[in-house]
């Protein structure tokens, strides 16, 4: 655990994904972009999907934080045991879990989930995606190695922040000794580096770095407000 966290400890972790219907939607696409990042000195990938995790397993040497989005409303990040399971067997090194107090769709515990992941899989991490401090609180409690701010606005919580909600990252990083990762709206590189001032282990970003199509309406909505 120890050598995992300090190779992403201050440093970026890139969100390389794609959005259902998009032509970037394939893992070799992203396994190229995964490469790309990594030679550019990203830290750690994040990735969803098996396919993907295993192509970019094969490319990268850099962490990889795994997911699988089952749906798209509720608990739908690597919401089961058995989907974290087949995610942690692509051979990522951190599997990242909705880490809400929200009912999960097999009816598991968060608790009883980190269980039986680390049963199979002893030496994988795992992150809990949260969307408040409460639900920090109680994924420590559960067994989470690494706590995270990628739910601060969308589980229904907090409101929805245009940038990065700092109220939430200053919450995590003054109240927990486990590592804490920054993500959710690092809009630009001074995003970044203001998360790890404040007291973040790692950041991610995603869309900023990944998603052309969102970077190009940024700059045409620049463009035809001027």
């Amino acid at each position: 655990m120890n050598d995992v966290i300090e190779q992403l400890r201050g440093r970026l972790i890139v969100s390389c994904q794609a959005y259902p219907g998009e032509p970037m939607l394939d893992p070799r696409t992203m396994a190229q972009i995964a490469e790309s990042v990594a030679s550019a000195g990203a830290a750690g990938i994040r990735a969803k999907g098996l396919d993907d995790l295993r192509l970019i397993r094969e490319r990268v040497q850099v962490p990889i934080i795994g997911i699988v989005k089952v749906g798209h409303e509720g608990v739908f990040i690597t919401p089961t045991l058995d989907d974290c399971l087949q995610v942690a067997d692509t051979g990522c090194e951190i599997v990242a879990l909705d880490g809400t107090r929200r009912p999960r769709p097999d009816g598991r515990t968060l608790e009883e989930t980190i269980a039986g992941l680390k049963q199979r899989f002893p030496e994988v991490l795992v992150m809990a995606d949260c969307g408040s401090l409460d639900d920090a609180h109680a994924a420590r409690l559960a067994g989470a190695d690494i706590l995270a701010t990628t739910l601060a606005g969308y589980s229904g919580e907090r409101p929805k922040t245009s940038g990065p909600d700092w109220e939430i990252v200053n919450q995590f990083t003054s109240t927990f000794d486990e590592p804490v990762v920054v993500e959710g709206r690092i809009h630009s590189p001074a995003d970044a580096a203001e998360a790890i001032g404040r007291g973040a282990t790692s950041v991610v970003v995603g869309t900023a770095i990944t998603h052309p199509a969102s970077i190009t309406k940024w700059f045409i909505e620049a463009i035809d407000a001027r």
